[in-house]
């Protein structure tokens, strides 16, 4: 599925990912692929990133949650996640 990660200063990632973990204001959720169609708002926290790699333009901004594990994470204040059809973006700061 395709994630992509935008502030109002920079795209902080584009590309393919297996799943992401969510701050939502109601909990953490986890958006996988064919997930139902969702708009939702997003508290402060980290976004986690579930993929094999991330491309070189974009790892500046993830830490690596671990060696064993392909999880990145980026940190956020705020923010707002819509994904329908394999397709998600989040806006955040």
């Amino acid at each position: 599925m395709n994630i992509k990660i935008l502030t109002p200063e920079y795209v902080v990632f584009e590309g393919e990912v297996d799943s992401v973990l969510l701050p939502g204001k109601n909990g953490e959720f986890h958006i996988m692929h064919n997930h139902a169609g969702i708009v939702s708002s997003l508290i402060g926290g980290k976004v986690k990133l579930y993929a094999k790699s991330i491309d070189e333009a974009y790892s500046k901004y993830f830490t690596k949650e671990n060696e064993k594990d392909s999880v990145f994470s980026y940190p956020i204040k705020s923010g707002v996640v819509e994904f329908n059809h394999n397709k998600g973006i989040i806006l955040c700061e």
